[in-house]
């Protein structure tokens, strides 16, 4: 054979293997492909953008979503039959208050069988950072759940979580109550330009570390004292990392107009995205402010600033029985109220006031009306758990004496701010919230469980009930919105407004936190006489691709992750 022959006939057996190689390499159909680590079959699926349901199965390879379709013939480790179900992306819950209940319980039972895969913190306090003043405060106001503050970030105490063990993903605000406290402390002060300085930079380092944004409580000492300057300052650097500004407004009340201009204000100036954290009209006189607000909001968002709200879905709020006495008894900390709250001439001072409606704070104990339309739900001390689920008019005639004397008492004796639930809004407003389609939902409670510790206080059941009420209640029953709407209102929208990676959505390519539901029967059991019920009609849920839920039922499953903002992200 020639030198030409014997090149030619090398040359076609490199293509022909070349070819073969390439034949061999490429990737068989994804269906035909190794098993699947999980199909879900036969679901309407819900992808989160608020489309119509479509009948699609759904594949999961690890933590991802890798394929919508027909994947009757493909095989999986795990198969879960969805026939007559709804498949949704995980619901992300807005305002999370399971700082302290995830370190007792990372199953996060309430929340996780209502399909919450995600849950978002940092209502004004944040779990990070932290210097020696904030842990001692933080060690001596914890009440029934004890743990030890080993973290000094906020990013810290997310990885504290995550290696843990947690059934859903974390993500947090930084808490600018956190941020003065840090610095500036608990008196009612302004800070310096070095001080600012100071918090700017503890932002700064919080949003590099993947911190979502800057989330405030303005009716709540210290945050109460800060000024809009201060918070505009604040956010001004948030900004710089694409953070969010997230607002429990100054007032949900008699300001409650004014309020949102300061929110609306800080926005501008600092250039940021804002959000009404749990939004509402408070006390009934104030109720005929709500559609002013929305249209105010409405107003905004066609100027193009980007504006959003989230709620909960009960006319009851939940917070502190100190919401009911003016700011100022709180300057100095919890330890200069209670020496105030001993001393009778600042007592007749503070029950004076209390009685007295004023637009200068926010006093719940006029807006809910009555006292009989305040329950005392959390104690610290064993003596005073007896009153647990009592309103403060039982207690007040149990003692013989006024409600506010009575109320001063209780704070006094327990050392502690006293969980309570506030019958404060209109149903009507509910529902035209409901309704509004930049609205996302978020609990203000805490994750819990019908044992162990919780037990020992009663939470508001907006903690066992908020997500499902959505879909049984005002999607199935009462027809406020529809059932796509109300997925995307759940999910994609509250992923999308956080930048959330690859959250929120039932596409692929996405993470696999997904909930199995059946939309005929989902409903929530909590009350506020009986609040540790959990919901039904949850099926399966699947966090970064485990199976948490398993037929209605918790697997002890914890691949829940911390999740980090856009900062976190774009940040070398």
């Amino acid at each position: 054979m020639t030198c030409a022959r014997r090149f030619r006939a090398f040359a076609l057996l490199f293509v022909f293997s070349t070819l073969s190689i390439a034949r061999a390499e490429s990737p068989p159909p994804l269906e035909a492909r190794a098993p699947f680590d999980v199909i879900i079959r036969g679901g309407i699926v819900y992808d989160g953008t608020g489309a119509d349901g479509r009948a699609a199965d759904v594949a999961i390879r690890a933590d991802r979503i890798v394929g919508l379709g027909d994947f009757a013939k493909a095989q999986a480790i795990n198969t879960i039959d969805a026939r007559g179900l709804a498949v949704a992306p995980g619901f992300i819950n807005m305002l999370s208050w399971s700082n302290e209940s995830l370190i007792e319980d990372g199953r996060s039972q309430s929340e996780i069988r209502e399909g919450v895969t995600t849950e978002i913190m940092g209502e004004g306090e944040s779990m990070g950072p932290v210097n020696d003043r904030v842990r001692e405060h933080m060690l001596a106001d914890q009440k029934d759940i004890k743990y030890e503050v080993t973290w000094k970030t906020l990013a810290e105490y997310l990885r504290f979580l995550e290696g843990r063990g947690i059934s859903c993903n974390v993500a947090s605000f930084i808490g600018a109550t956190t941020i003065r406290e840090n610095v500036i402390g608990y008196d009612d002060k302004q800070p310096t330009p070095a001080q600012l300085e100071e918090m700017r930079e503890l932002v700064r380092r919080e949003m590099e570390d993947g911190a979502l944004g800057i989330g405030t409580s303005l009716i709540y000492p210290p945050a109460f004292y800060a000024k809009t300057d201060e918070l505009i300052e604040l956010c001004k650097v948030a900004a710089k990392y694409q953070g969010k500004y997230i607002s429990h407004m100054r007032s949900e009340g008699n300001r409650l107009l004014e309020a949102f201009d300061e929110l609306l204000r800080i926005a501008r100036d600092a250039g940021i995205p804002a959000e009404v954290y749990h939004i509402k009209a408070a006390g009934q006189k104030n109720w005929g402010k709500l559609d002013q607000l929305l249209a105010r909001i409405e107003a905004a968002r066609k100027e193009g600033l980007k504006l959003t709200a989230d709620m909960y879905t009960y006319t009851a709020a939940g917070t502190g029985l100190n919401a009911c006495m003016p700011p100022w008894t709180q300057d100095g900390g919890y330890e200069a109220l209670f020496k105030r709250l001993r001393d009778p001439e600042t007592r007749a001072k503070i029950a004076a006031e209390v009685k007295t409606d004023s637009d200068e704070w926010e006093n719940l104990y006029l807006a809910a009306g009555s006292p009989d339309r305040i329950l005392l739900v959390g104690f610290k001390t064993e003596k005073l758990k007896p009153l647990t689920g009592k309103s403060l008019a039982e207690v007040a005639k149990m003692r013989g004496k006024d409600p506010i004397e009575t109320l001063m008492d209780l704070i006094s004796e327990d050392e502690s701010r006293i969980e309570c639930v506030y019958f404060l809004m209109s149903e009507e407003n509910v529902k035209k919230e409901i309704a509004k389609p930049w609205i996302s939902f978020g609990s203000d409670e805490a994750s819990q469980a019908p044992e162990g510790v919780f037990l020992k206080s009663n939470p508001h059941p907006r903690a066992y009930g908020n997500f499902a009420r959505v879909l049984g209640k005002y999607v199935r029953d009462e027809k406020v919105i529809s059932l796509p709407e109300a997925v995307r209102r759940l999910s994609g929208l509250p992923a999308t407004n956080l930048g959330l990676d690859h959250r929120g959505f039932l596409k692929e390519g996405m993470y696999a936190d997904l909930v199995v539901f059946d939309p005929t029967t989902i409903t929530d059991h909590a009350t506020f006489e009986k609040p540790h019920q959990y919901t039904t009609g949850v099926k399966h849920v699947l966090v970064n691709g485990v199976q948490v839920i398993k037929d209605g039922e918790h697997t002890g499953a914890k691949p829940g992750r911390a999740l980090w903002g856009p900062g976190k992200i774009a940040t070398p």
